[in-house]
Protein backbone atom coordinates (compact mmCIF):
# COMPACT_ATOMS: atom_id res chain seq x y z
CA UNK A 1 0.00 0.00 0.00
CA UNK A 2 2.78 2.35 0.97
CA UNK A 3 3.98 2.56 -2.75
CA UNK A 4 0.73 2.75 -4.64
CA UNK A 5 0.21 6.50 -4.86
CA UNK A 6 3.54 7.02 -6.35
CA UNK A 7 2.40 6.41 -9.81
CA UNK A 8 -0.74 8.55 -9.64
CA UNK A 9 -0.43 11.96 -11.37
CA UNK A 10 -1.16 15.48 -9.53
CA UNK A 11 -4.84 15.60 -9.97
CA UNK A 12 -5.45 11.90 -9.34
CA UNK A 13 -3.19 12.08 -6.01
CA UNK A 14 -5.53 15.40 -5.05
CA UNK A 15 -8.54 13.35 -5.71
CA UNK A 16 -7.32 10.67 -3.79
CA UNK A 17 -6.51 12.99 -0.55
CA UNK A 18 -10.38 14.34 -0.37
CA UNK A 19 -11.51 10.93 -0.40
CA UNK A 20 -9.17 9.86 2.48
CA UNK A 21 -9.90 12.88 4.32
CA UNK A 22 -13.83 12.45 3.54
CA UNK A 23 -13.44 7.97 5.43
CA UNK A 24 -11.24 9.38 7.81
CA UNK A 25 -13.98 12.05 8.76
CA UNK A 26 -16.88 9.53 8.73
CA UNK A 27 -14.57 7.34 10.21
CA UNK A 28 -14.11 9.89 13.44
CA UNK A 29 -17.71 10.15 13.63
CA UNK A 30 -18.77 6.50 13.94
CA UNK A 31 -16.15 6.53 16.56
CA UNK A 32 -17.46 8.87 18.82
CA UNK A 33 -20.97 7.11 18.17
CA UNK A 34 -19.15 3.84 19.73
CA UNK A 35 -19.49 1.66 15.89
CA UNK A 36 -16.12 0.86 15.05
CA UNK A 37 -14.92 -2.75 13.79
CA UNK A 38 -11.28 -1.96 13.23
CA UNK A 39 -10.13 0.70 15.53
CA UNK A 40 -6.83 0.46 13.70
CA UNK A 41 -7.90 1.63 10.41
CA UNK A 42 -7.95 5.25 11.88
CA UNK A 43 -3.99 5.21 12.23
CA UNK A 44 -3.98 3.60 8.81
CA UNK A 45 -6.18 6.41 7.27
CA UNK A 46 -3.89 9.31 8.87
CA UNK A 47 -1.02 7.78 7.51
CA UNK A 48 -1.96 7.46 4.06
CA UNK A 49 -3.09 11.15 4.18
CA UNK A 50 0.35 11.78 5.33
CA UNK A 51 1.72 9.97 2.77
CA UNK A 52 -0.09 11.43 0.02
CA UNK A 53 0.40 15.08 1.45
CA UNK A 54 4.47 14.27 1.25
CA UNK A 55 3.94 13.36 -2.60
CA UNK A 56 1.19 16.87 -3.05
CA UNK A 57 4.32 19.01 -1.87
CA UNK A 58 7.10 17.10 -3.45
CA UNK A 59 5.24 17.59 -7.05
CA UNK A 60 3.92 21.26 -6.00
CA UNK A 61 7.55 22.33 -4.53
CA UNK A 62 9.60 22.34 -8.05
CA UNK A 63 6.68 24.07 -9.83
CA UNK A 64 6.82 26.77 -6.71
CA UNK A 65 10.41 27.50 -7.80
CA UNK A 66 10.12 28.55 -11.71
Amino acid sequence: MKNSFKNLSFPELKAKREELNKKYMEFRFQSVIGHVDNPLQKRTLRRQIARLNTLIWQQERPLKAE
